[in-house]
This record gives structure tokens, C-alpha cells and sequence, in this order.
């Protein structure tokens, strides 16, 4: 198991780096609405991606909170497994009982591309500190 030490030794202090990560988190929530809706070919573009985004955004927000993600924010499990799937989870459930479309085409396509977002800058984080730590011992 990796030491908190380990997850964040990015020369920045903890709170800079637990407000980063919950700002990338949010900016991937927006940059995926805004793909679905440019792939829908949705108007009102900046009001459509907030409208669309906005269950993913409090979804990964009450996560956040429920799993306490700031101890250890860029770690992939199991911060970033559960932003991930409360992301998704919480977000899908917010649609639904605001009249919005939840359809399985579209909970999957969710599911797949908020993994490759979420998981994927912290896999990237995290092979890059262990990277930086190897060379510094080599």
C-alpha cells in the first residue's frame, strides 16, 4: 500500500494539491458534458454543458465528502474509484428524478469515458511521482 507521502510528493503542499485534484476532477466532468453535447450537436452551449454536467458535478462533490477523498485525492483506489462510479451513480440518479434522459447507451457511455477521465490523470500522476522517485534513487 502506497504512504500518503507517496500519492502527493509532488513538491506542493497538501491542501494545493487536494484543491487541484478536485478542480481536474470537476474541469473532466465538464470537458465530458461538453463532448456529449457537442456529439449530440446540442445548442445553448455553455448553459447546455452546465445543464448536463451539473448531477455529475454534485455527484463527484457528495462523493468527495461521503468517501473523504481529500486524504488521499490522487490515489486510484479507492479515491478515484469511488469519485469515479459516485460520479456516475449519484449523477445518473440526479438525471432521473429531474426529468433528465437516462438510458443504458448513455450510462455506459458515461461509465467508460468517466473511468478514462478520472482514473486516467491518476494512473498518469501517479506513474509519473514513481518515475520521478526512481530516478531521484537511481
Amino acid at each position: 500500500m502506497r504512504s500518503r507521502e507517496d500519492l502527493t510528493s509532488t513538491g506542493r503542499s497538501a491542501p494545493a494539491i487536494v484543491t487541484s485534484a478536485a478542480a481536474v476532477d470537476a474541469l473532466l466532468i465538464m470537458t465530458f458534458a461538453a463532448i456529449g453535447r457537442d456529439a449530440h450537436a446540442r445548442g445553448n452551449v455553455i448553459t447546455g454543458v452546465i445543464l448536463t454536467a451539473w448531477p455529475f458535478l454534485a455527484g463527484a462533490a457528495l462523493t468527495w465528502l461521503l468517501f473523504r477523498v481529500w486524504r488521499m485525492p490522487l490515489a486510484v483506489w479507492p479515491a478515484g474509484v469511488a469519485v469515479w462510479l459516485g460520479t456516475v451513480g449519484i449523477g445518473m440518479v440526479l438525471r432521473a428524478v429531474t426529468g433528465q434522459t437516462v438510458v443504458l447507451p448513455f450510462v455506459i457511455v458515461a461509465l467508460i469515458s468517466l473511468a478514462v477521465f478520472l482514473l486516467g490523470y491518476r494512473l498518469l500522476v501517479a506513474g509519473f511521482l514513481r518515475l520521478r522517485r526512481s530516478r531521484r534513487r537511481g
